[in-house]
């Protein structure tokens, strides 16, 4: 039987097939980094929740339903929803991944069956070729030196590809069982994030109805709530007076003691010394990662003007955000500063004002203070002892965040809880 250079490794097409599988798996190690973050976040939605709870059976526990009831089951809501939210992205990218693993599989199908495929000739054509005499023929029948060193090659080449192509088959078994393992495992949790999913469905359905009964028995006792959103608005009036006039104070007497130094200042502007410009500039660095004023919170007051949730056509007016946590909380400076002023605040207890530079941060609504004007104060010091109101069982923190006379987002300062 005569032998054919077209027999020699028919099937160097397969030589591709290691960086094909590299490239549909390799984005599997990239998504299961989204996959982490993704349930980083569900946990952190939990834990809220979890909090939130305990918080609002801590408000149930009082005789009559109450504003702080209807505000929990709003946060409650809000955060079942991102959890809802989660969960589908979760959700989505296990079906992107199922897809991907599916289309991995049959790629591995049909290249084991082409591999299959080849060595099956390769060993059909080793046992027509299989005496010595054959191969000796032809290699003599080379019609120079050179063509003789050729086949010769072409011979061990078509050897040594007959052992990877039979290594080749076994690592594609192996990646293929590999893969259908994992799309297996894809499944499962699949389907555990679909009943996690509808649970959590029936929980928010569930809050939404008790929402719903809560907001109509608020709605008759529309004027004990008209009283109490006035007394709020007077103490976020007055709290809002005093800051002002501290910052007047201190501004007047920055500049006065600037000018004495023979510094030059801008007028209306308070006049930084080196310290206070560095301590400034840190505080202003550390936007987005500020720790929160309690250990344990949840915000239920966000900042800004919003909609009244039970009484149609009022405003409430918010200029920081507002902190549920639980009994006995301790309030803390979310940064090394000075305390500027301590201040008793009608409907809003005691409050804390602490200088950062030209930043001030104020703490309110606490029923005991640990702190004087003048102390130095650093991050996560105790400045005091969270307030808790008996009547609606609320244990809440006010914090504000002033940069001259511009209420800032306290929410944009602090770090995302973890």
């Amino acid at each position: 039987m005569a032998f054919r250079l077209k027999h020699i490794c028919p099937i160097l097409k397969q030589t591709g097939l290691g960086l094909a599988l590299i490239l549909l798996i390799t984005p599997f190690g990239i998504k299961g980094q989204n996959r982490e973050a993704l349930e980083r976040d569900k946990q952190n939605i939990e834990r809220e929740i979890r909090l939130i709870n305990e918080m609002l059976q801590e408000t149930k526990k009082t005789a009559e339903v109450s504003m702080n009831q209807l505000v929990m089951l709003n946060t409650q809501i809000t955060r079942r929803e991102s959890l809802m939210r989660a969960i589908n992205n979760e959700i989505s990218q296990i079906s992107r991944r199922i897809d991907e693993q599916n289309n991995v599989i049959e790629t591995l199908t049909h290249d084991l069956e082409e591999l299959r495929e080849s060595y099956a000739n390769m060993v059909r054509y080793a046992y027509l070729t299989r005496s010595n005499y054959q191969r000796v023929a032809f290699l003599f029948s080379s019609r120079s030196f050179n063509q003789a060193y050729l086949r010769l090659r072409y011979l061990q080449e078509y050897a040594r590809h007959r052992q990877l192509q039979a290594e080749k088959i076994v690592k594609t078994q192996q990646s293929l069982q590999e893969e259908i393992t994992r799309l297996e495992e894809q499944k499962l949790e699949q389907e555990r994030l679909r009943e996690e999913q509808q649970n959590t469905m029936q929980d928010l359905n569930q809050e939404k109805t008790e929402q719903n009964q809560t907001i109509t028995q608020l709605r008759q006792k529309e004027s004990e709530l008209m009283q109490r959103l006035r007394e709020q608005e007077r103490a976020r009036q007055e709290l809002q007076r005093s800051i002002e006039r501290i910052i007047a104070e201190e501004r007047r007497r920055s500049q006065e003691e600037a000018r004495a130094a023979g510094r030059t200042v801008s007028p209306g502007t308070y006049a930084l010394t080196p310290e206070e410009q560095l301590l400034s500039n840190n505080f202003a660095g550390n936007k987005g990662k500020l720790p929160w004023p309690v250990e344990r919170g949840v915000i239920t007051g966000t900042f800004g003007e919003h909609p009244h949730p039970v009484l149609r056509n009022n405003k409430i007016v918010n200029n920081g955000i507002d902190i549920a946590s639980v009994p006995g909380s301790k309030a803390r400076a979310i940064f090394d500063g000075t305390v500027s002023r301590v201040i008793t605040i009608p409907g809003a207890y005691y409050a804390i004002i602490v200088r950062h530079g030209e930043y001030l941060t104020v703490y309110s609504n606490l029923s005991q203070v640990s702190v004087k004007n003048g102390d130095k104060v650093s991050i996560r010091q105790e400045i005091g002892t969270v307030a808790t109101d008996t009547r609606e069982g609320k244990t809440q923190i006010h914090l504000e965040i002033w940069r001259g006379n511009n209420k800032l987002n306290p929410a944009d300062w602090i770090a995302r809880q973890r």
